[in-house]
């Protein structure tokens, strides 16, 4: 009998368990591993990703996304941000992403040696990983990791976009705050920054508030506070947010104010059950990313993929219609 239950054991769920445990104890080098294991695209790998989600402890992290227009300064606030957030006994891990090259496919990775301090902080974890392509400024897994570094036992988890463009409203679905990070300018940026992603923000940071670009700042946190006051009230903000506040990543200065409107915000979600709605909603959103990733994934398998190029084949020479084409072939994957 015991011959029988050892042979009957998935070695793939023992290991999966065993890497979980570690994660949940902690260890720096089992959360990368793990990280590793789920960013992989080969099948035996999602199986043991799998597993690995399933074993993973319950905690919960504040998830805060963050994104902002080229040049603003985002790695330099993280790292001040986070620093600060370190200096209070909080244990903080950030996900940067970083756009691939459509041609090599290729990453920099180049925002943990931005952050020299903070990579160094032991209360700190810095993972970049590649956008490989994929829309909405987040990598393909950026939601599993998430996960890891909750039950990782992070407080905190930021998450960096590749920067603002009309796809980065996504990491808005995965965070419970999201913040817009921009550079003190005039009309001419707040006209180039989309109404989606204004709509999205929770707290607009307006960086390099010091120096002689102080004034231009506190001017510019004037220009967005009116532009928030004329968008639709929306059900999960307490009276005076969304707001903009001025911060400087450079002199410290803002920050702890920063801080304070989040949890503030946090908390009143808290207390008026937005936040555990919104959780849910993040979860379906996940479940649904899922199934169509998955029946993407079926496309490129056979018998699908050469069904699907024969189709193709005859959309490009004429013979078939690209509407009927495609109904030929969902009713094929039936």
């Amino acid at each position: 009998m015991p011959e029988t239950l050892a042979a009957a054991r998935d070695p793939a769920a023992d290991l999966a368990a065993e890497l979980a445990a570690r994660v949940a104890a902690g260890e720096r080098r089992a959360l990368a591993r793990a990280i590793t294991l789920i960013e992989s695209t080969r099948a035996d790998h999602r199986e043991q990703a799998v597993a690995l989600l399933a074993a993973l402890p319950r905690r919960q992290a504040l998830r805060i996304g963050l994104s902002g227009t080229p040049g603003v300064g985002k790695s330099t606030f993280i790292e001040a941000f986070g620093l600060m957030l370190t200096g209070l006994g909080l244990r903080v891990a950030v996900l940067a992403v970083d756009p691939s090259s459509a041609r090599s496919g290729g990453s920099i990775l180049g925002d943990k040696t931005r952050m020299e301090q903070l990579s160094r902080d032991p209360n700190a974890y810095i993972r970049p990983s590649p956008s490989r392509a994929e829309l909405g400024g987040v990598a393909r897994r950026t939601r599993e990791t998430v996960r890891l570094c909750e039950a990782a036992g992070f407080d905190v988890v930021l998450i960096e976009t590749v920067g603002v463009g009309q796809s980065e409203t996504l990491v808005a679905e995965m965070s419970d705050l999201f913040v817009l990070l921009l550079a003190p300018a005039g009309g001419d940026e707040l006209q180039g920054v989309k109404r989606g992603i204004m709509e999205m923000a929770d707290l607009i940071l307006v960086n390099k508030a010091d120096g002689e670009l102080k004034a231009t700042a506190n001017r510019t946190v004037s220009d967005y506070a009116g532009a928030l006051r004329l968008l639709r009230k929306r059900p999960q903000d307490p009276e005076g947010f969304p707001k903009a506040l001025p911060v400087s990543a450079v002199e410290g200065d803002g920050l702890s104010r920063a801080w304070e409107e989040m949890q503030a915000l946090a908390r009143w979600r808290r207390e008026t059950s937005h936040f555990d709605r919104h959780r849910a909603e993040q979860a379906q959103s996940w479940f649904l990313s899922e199934v169509r990733a998955g029946l993407l994934a079926r496309l490129e398998r056979e018998p699908a993929a050469s069904k699907l190029a024969t189709l193709g084949a005859q959309v490009a020479t004429g013979q078939a219609d690209p509407v009927a084409a495609a109904a030929d072939m969902l009713d094929f994957l039936g």
